[in-house]
């Protein structure tokens, strides 16, 4: 079994910390006698070609993304349809969404010999295009201030979880909503639209908790479309959205699960990718069951046991 540490030296901002998590890898794996690999990204999905190639060797390996939401993004992308190759997050971004959803669990991704000793198991990812996303691919409002988060994420007096906000702000008075025509589960919609977000995880956004029910271990998306709206009622309706109440506002938010949905205009958009930018004038996506092998931590529950345990306590 191999090893295969991807760092991204800008995840977060602090080039400081990745020579920590270096030091850290490279303690642990020593004194443990594994077989590693250290390797720091240069670009935009060099973190995916990277594990394509090494997965392709054929051998057992297991991909630790270093960095936020985006490179463990880009190693699921290089890690899907490989049987022999399995992928996890050791968060050092900025938003590192993908893992909250795991709760009271999601400290145990921040413990790298629990990492290292994880259970493997196949979860759902979503195919967009040919680029593949694990957690929340969207369009609209949100995808343009999740886009647009590190211009200002990056600024002493703004930091991180900040950055969000001003990105909102910015992105609400350029305008909130636009024309796209959308074909979900074989219903057709077309009109004026705030956003569309296909959930295969619950957080995005630094936070934002769309849907309280998506797993990517069930086989279908939570596919939330968001209706036109106006500034003071995209204000009224943003805690309701970013804490899962969408079922509130019924009239506005149309809620579908399942594999597929269409979104296309004459005019090119910007799709997020788990924080990452794709453009076109047609997006499909298209979830595939059991398309990425994952890695639990030492004593991680999967999302499913989770959210079925949260439930019951309501």
């Amino acid at each position: 079994m191999r090893h295969l540490f991807i760092i991204n030296p800008v995840a977060g901002g602090k080039a400081s910390d990745k020579g920590e998590v270096k030091r850290k890898i490279e303690d642990l794996m020593v004194s443990r006698g594994e077989s590693f690999e250290i390797y720091e990204t240069v670009g935009i999905m060099d973190a995916a070609e990277k594990v394509k190639r090494e997965a392709i060797k054929g051998d057992e390996l297991r991909v630790y993304a270093c960095g936020g939401d985006g490179t463990l993004s880009e190693c699921a992308h290089g890690a899907a349809g490989f049987e022999n190759c399995a992928v996890t997050h050791y968060p050092c971004g900025t938003g590192n969404d993908f893992v909250r959803m795991f709760g009271p669990d999601a400290d145990l991704f921040r413990d790298l010999e629990a990492l290292v000793e994880g259970r493997t198991a196949p979860v759902d990812i979503i195919d967009v295009n040919g680029r593949k996303c694990l957690n929340i691919a969207s369009i609209g409002i949100d995808a343009r201030v999740g886009l647009d988060v590190h211009k200002y994420s990056n600024i002493p007096v703004i930091g991180g979880a900040g950055g969000y906000v001003i990105s909102l702000v910015v992105n609400v008075i350029k305008g909130i909503n636009r024309h796209f025509k959308i074909d979900v589960e074989g219903e057709e919609l077309d009109g004026k639209f705030a956003l569309i977000a296909a959930c295969n995880g619950q957080y995005y956004g630094g936070g934002f908790n769309p849907t309280r029910t998506a797993t990517p271990e069930d086989g279908a998306m939570d596919m939330l479309i968001v209706r036109a709206v106006s500034r003071i009622t995209l204000a009224r309706l943003l805690k309701a959205y970013s804490s899962g109440q969408y079922a509130k506002y019924p009239e506005i938010i149309k809620y579908v699960s399942g594999r597929h949905i269409t979104i296309s205009d004459d005019k090119e958009f910007s799709v997020s990718i788990d924080g990452e930018a794709l453009y076109t004038k047609r997006a499909v996506f298209r979830l595939i069951p059991g398309g990425v092998n994952f890695i639990y931590p030492r004593g991680c529950r999967k999302v499913s046991e989770i959210v079925k345990l949260d439930t019951a306590n309501v």
